[in-house]
């Protein structure tokens, strides 16, 4: 069964008859599982102490006994099953489903993307830039004596316009050339078409005298031959796999007469492979900007760009943010609503139903035909990962460590070569954002992306595909159910902007997978109506109480629980019977501690339990790889620290010190942290978050000395408290495995950057401090931070002496954030970025502005002084600002500019007060 559902998945556009058939195969295929688990649940699992004590014919043979029912019940279901199976195969052949696969197989349809080469320059609108900085990276290098060939690849998600962008400019620059070619690649290429066409293109001669007889071979020789001694201008179009660029790259030889090779694609890996090695030459196409996109929006309209009627703007804004700036999609809502009468009713209606409601409507139809070529490409078991996005609501970011553990929990991720499945379902996830299928919605300091969000026109064609294949039911936006209201196979309620929503009493839950809510209802399903579900996600939820959860036990396939702003306040008992949970998440509930038989989840895998105490019995949790943020305080036995060292698994402890440094027993507590940590860190630890609460007297100092040996396998350590080391722990400088290092040291020394400056593999370093050492300079050594790219340094004393930059310091660093305090403009805090121009690799300057006590213009003055500063020395560098405690600054009449907690550029005041605190205050020059 599941090689005929792949079979047909892969199957573009089915028949309605094939449809339909398939939705009742897959439902089997699910009830055929569900009676697996049944199975091995009733008769064959059976506790572990238990299975160890039956032992002997007389003992199975009272267990076989004691299972009679159970076996006969699930006998009973299996021929029922049996029988469906047979009747399904039966209507396949009398159907003959597999001589008419698609609905229009016989049809060849015109390519949707085909006006994107024909558009007039007129009608485009924010086109000029980049056209202009494509063009001017194409020409980068014309002047050099080794004229070599370039290829620059433009990279985007489909309907941005990386079609139209490339026909522009081909337009405007390829008469320079000798001779051109643009030609498209498309999903299923035909190489010999494709190489015919680049043929019949640069030679001018439209019917090639014997091209049709040519194999691929002879006509890579005839294009190498002809192009030799010209300079040539070719775009390939849409290129969509590794595989077709190799063959189109043997064509177009390098004849060092400065060609030029324009690529398009949807994938960043197939952007990168045309470009191979110089990746820099990839241009990520970016969405329109609101102005361009009202813009392009009221000139499809009204057919002027700034005669938009004033009664349709928010409208027009909320339409707006539906697209995302995508021009396809823009252009296809507005041509739309260019054919109706132009009233505010019209428009609200078309607004509240952008997406599948309008599918029939020909021009949306068209985008959501060249969005679904991208879906249509996505190998099998990505699909089904990307129509599980739909179980989120729209603009919701999506913590990617989250979404993995509910694929996983679903079945969608098998292993592969060794690798975890945490692994595969993350190289699952990357390779969505690679297809532009999921946006990186923020990225860490090692480039992964930690949040997602989806694109509204892709969850729009996700939504549709998902009710289509009976995937999920979405419940909420007034109401409104997509997908399968009779039977949910994965059941989402969003009930963030209103309390009302209901699901249909006549819709059958017992069969869904799945269970989410957003927010809080009044009529939230009982979990009495479930009996299949591997995932349950509640968030943001403050009407459930305790006894929701009272028939948790039930559930014996639950994989993954979530709760995340649930206004509970304890767990039930039955916890213990969920056998098969591997995820348990408890984000800010009201929840202290945990039931005593939760050490009975004997493959629970991930614990987050933000304000739980550290439990006994964890020891018995051999499966544990992370446990996030529980609490170890006086009141829990130190045995309960010696049993987590015992955890083998155990790759990330987050842990909340709570032992107080003058509680008798402190000693105890500490030895026993250390002897744990000592362990741990010989199996499998190596992220290490700590925190501990300074305002009640508890600090780490027994971590300066006592931790022997070192932890030198760790690979991140953070500190999450407002404790500082007084110095730099002796074992700071072991750590050579560590990449990521977040500590707090006060004061800072010159030494502690000579000890930091020597890890090898520190990859991103966040020092805070209060006060650098009286009279001290910070020098950064060129010999020192080889492989660092991402610095943060805090001090949050005004008066701090300079950070001192030497020639050839950090040569990797892209990423450089500091602090300052608006309101002393004369303090040497100014001073302290010395020699930040010999960082050559710097790409990223983020300036935290500290607005105490300041008005608006010190504030303003302050970000024009470091734009205009490092203008003169790094202008290479993007710098941000970030405000930070505006609530807090001193009240003026004038506070012009200053809405909102973050600015970025340098817009300030008179040039003239600039140019004095420049000379005065903000010395960077070389030292």
């Amino acid at each position: 069964m599941n090689a005929l559902l792949l079979k047909l998945s892969d199957i573009d556009d089915l028949d309605i008859q094939v449809k339909e058939w398939r939705n009742q195969i897959r439902e089997l295929s699910y009830e055929i599982e569900d009676c697996i688990d049944d199975f091995v649940h009733r008769v064959e699992q059976r506790d572990p102490e238990k299975r160890k004590k039956m032992k002997g014919f007389f003992q199975e043979s009272i267990h076989k006994l004691r299972t009679l029912g159970a076996r006969s019940e699930i006998a009973s279901k299996i021929l029922k099953l049996k029988a469906r199976v047979d009747h399904a195969s039966e209507r396949r052949k009398r159907y003959n489903f597999d001589g008419v696969p698609s609905s229009s197989s016989m049809v060849v349809p015109i390519d949707p993307r085909l006006p994107a080469l024909y558009a007039e320059a007129e009608s485009l609108v924010g086109i000029d830039g980049p056209r202009d900085e494509l063009i001017e990276r194409l020409a980068e290098g014309e002047a050099n004596l080794v004229r070599k060939l370039k290829v620059v690849s433009v990279v985007g998600l489909g309907g941005l316009g990386k079609t139209t962008l490339s026909r522009q400019v081909y337009d405007r620059i390829g008469r320079q050339f000798d001779c051109r070619a643009f030609v498209s690649v498309s999903q299923k290429p035909d190489m010999r078409k494709i190489l015919r066409n680049i043929l019949t293109s640069v030679t001018g001669i439209e019917h090639y005298p014997g091209i049709e007889a040519c194999d691929e071979e002879q006509l890579i020789n005839k294009l190498r031959g002809f192009l030799n001694d010209k300079r040539y201008f070719v775009v390939i179009d849409d290129i969509w796999s590794t595989v077709a660029w190799p063959t189109i790259r043997c064509a177009l030889l390098e004849n060092n007469l400065c060609s030029r090779i324009l690529t398009t694609t949807r994938i960043t890996s197939v952007a990168r492979s045309c470009c191979s090695p110089d990746y820099s030459n990839v241009y990520e196409m970016k969405p329109l900007s609101d102005i361009n996109a009202g813009k392009l929006f009221a000139k499809r309209i009204f057919g002027s760009e700034d005669q938009c009627p004033s009664q349709f703007k928010d409208l027009s804004n909320d339409i707006l943010r539906k697209c995302g700036g995508l021009p396809l999609a823009v252009i296809s809502i507005a041509s739309l609503l260019a054919s109706k009468p132009c009233t505010k009713e019209q428009w609200e209606s078309y607004r509240n139903h952008i997406g599948s409601a309008l599918e029939d409507v020909p021009s949306v139809s068209n985008m959501q035909k060249i969005i679904s070529l991208s879906y249509n490409d996505l190998p099998h078991y990505l699909k089904t990962c990307l129509l599980y996005l739909s179980m989120f609501p729209e603009d919701f970011v999506i913590p990617r460590d989250q979404l993995v553990r509910r694929w996983i929990a679903e079945g969608f991720i098998s292993t592969c070569g060794g690798q975890r499945l945490e692994q595969v379902g993350e190289c699952y996830y990357n390779e969505l954002i690679n297809r532009s299928m999921i946006m990186p919605a923020t990225q860490e300091w090692d480039r992964r992306a930690v949040f997602c969000r989806v694109h509204d026109v892709i969850l729009d064609l996700i939504v549709s595909k998902s009710a289509e294949e009976k995937f999920v039911t979405a419940v909420g936006n007034n109401n409104h159910t997509l997908g399968p209201q009779d039977k949910a196979c994965r059941l989402s309620l969003d009930c963030r902007d209103q309390d009302n929503i209901v699901v249909s009493s006549s819709m059958v839950l017992s069969k869904a997978r799945s269970f989410s809510i957003y927010g809080s209802s009044e009529h939230t399903p009982l979990l009495s109506d479930f009996q299949a579900l591997r995932v349950i996600n509640i968030e943001q939820n403050r009407k459930l109480e305790n006894h929701y959860f009272d028939d948790i036990g039930r559930l014996v396939q639950l994989k993954y629980l979530t709760l995340q702003e649930v206004n509970i306040s304890k767990l039930p008992d039955q916890i213990g019977e969920l056998q098969q949970l591997e995820s348990l998440e408890l984000r800010w509930t009201g929840i202290k501690e945990l039931p005593k038989n939760i050490v009975r989840l004997k493959k629970l895998k991930f614990l987050y339990a933000s304000n739980v105490r550290l439990f006994e019995g964890i020891g018995n949790m051999q499966a544990l790889q992370e446990v996030r943020y529980v609490k170890v305080d006086s009141s829990i036995p130190t045995t309960s620290l010696d049993e987590l060292g015992n955890l083998a698994e155990l790759r990330y402890l987050g842990i909340d010190w709570l032992v107080s440094d003058s509680s008798s027993d402190q000693k105890s507590y500490t030895d026993s942290f250390v002897s744990c940590m000592d362990r741990l860190c010989r199996f499998k630890l190596r992220y290490l978050n700590i925190a501990c609460d300074v305002e009640n007297g508890i600090s780490l100092d027994f971590l300066l000395d006592s931790w022997s040996p070192p932890p030198c396998l760790l690979e991140n350590f953070v500190m999450r408290s407002a404790y500082y080391f007084p110095r730099i722990p002796e074992w700071a400088s072991l750590l050579s495995n560590v990449t990521l290092l977040d500590i707090n040291i006060n004061p800072v020394r010159p030494e502690v950057l000579q000890v930091l400056g020597c890890l090898p593999s520190l990859l991103s370093l966040s020092l805070y401090t209060r006060e650098v050492a009286p009279g001290a300079t910070l020098i950064i050594c060129s010999s020192g931070f080889q492989c660092l790219e991402e610095f943060e340094f805090y001090s949050w004393n005004i008066a701090m002496g300079p950070l001192v930059f030497e020639v050839g310091a950090m040569p990797k660093l892209e990423k450089f954030v500091f602090r300052l305090v608006a309101r002393c403009i004369e303090s040497p805090c100014g001073n302290f970025y010395l020699g930040l121009q010999h960082v050559r690799s710097l790409k990223h300057l983020l300036v935290d502005i500290d607005c105490r006590g300041a008005n608006a213009e010190e504030v303003q003055i302050t970000e024009a002084a470091i734009k205009n500063a490092t203008d003169l020395t790094i202008n290479h560098v993007r710098i941000d600002f970030s405000r930070l405690w505006m609530d807090q600054m001193a009240k003026d009449d004038d506070a012009g500019g200053m809405e909102g907690s973050e600015h970025r550029g340098g817009e300030g005041p008179a040039e003239s007060s600039t140019k004095i605190l420049l000379q005065q205050h903000f010395k960077i020059f070389p030292v």
